[in-house]
């Protein structure tokens, strides 16, 4: 790979779901505004945000590939972010229970010494079961998924909360639509097969 690989992400979870492509990369987090603008759809604030976010990282590396991500869950057209605290994730999974979170993960690939920009967004589907306040609080005490937009790691044990997960590419769910991603990568000349590994 000619170029560095950057990550304009300070997400642990994204950084785990790049790493399973065994490239080398580096992560680096963009400082941006992320309030979705009251004119925007929930794909269109995810795609705007990923790609600020990778200009962002270019502004101070002028001859990268920079990965940009942005996610926005809606249930029933409202939407939904990162609960933050236990009190939050206890309303945000009261309303999420029985219903399907929709998560629309934006991705971008940037190369700052063309100025070539491509992106996408892949949508993931996710129901939740009917829960009981005794399920929500004893899975929020065991996993504290407060980082997470839906309250719920379905990489965890918050698998035992969903009825259904239903997608192109289960990282989508997490943030990092890797399937895409390989595309946009090869689209750059970028073979992932072909990466010398250390």
């Amino acid at each position: 790979m000619t170029k560095p690989l950057i990550l304009a992400s300070s997400s642990p979870y994204r950084r785990e779901v790049l790493q399973k492509l065994q490239l080398p990369f580096e992560c680096i987090s963009p400082a941006i505004d992320e309030t979705p603008l009251s004119t925007e759809s929930p794909e269109q604030t995810a795609l705007r945000l990923a790609e600020n976010k990778a200009r962002k990282v270019a502004e101070n590396r002028s001859n990268a590939l920079i990965i940009g991500c942005d996610q926005v869950a809606t249930v029933d057209g409202l939407q939904i972010g990162k609960p933050g605290n236990h009190e939050n994730a206890v309303k945000q999974l009261t309303l999420l229970s029985g219903k399907e979170v929709i998560f629309h993960s934006a991705l971008c690939v940037y190369d700052s010494s063309k100025q070539y920009m491509q992106s996408t967004i892949v949508p993931y589907f996710v129901k939740f079961k009917p829960l009981n306040p005794q399920q929500i609080e004893t899975y929020l005490r065991l996993e504290q998924p407060y980082d997470c937009a839906g309250s719920a790691k379905s990489e965890g044990m918050g698998i035992a909360l969903l009825e259904y997960m239903r997608g192109d590419d289960p990282n989508a769910l997490i943030g990092l639509p890797v399937i895409a991603l390989v595309n946009m990568l090869q689209q750059c000349g970028v073979d992932v097969f072909s990466v010398p590994r250390a």
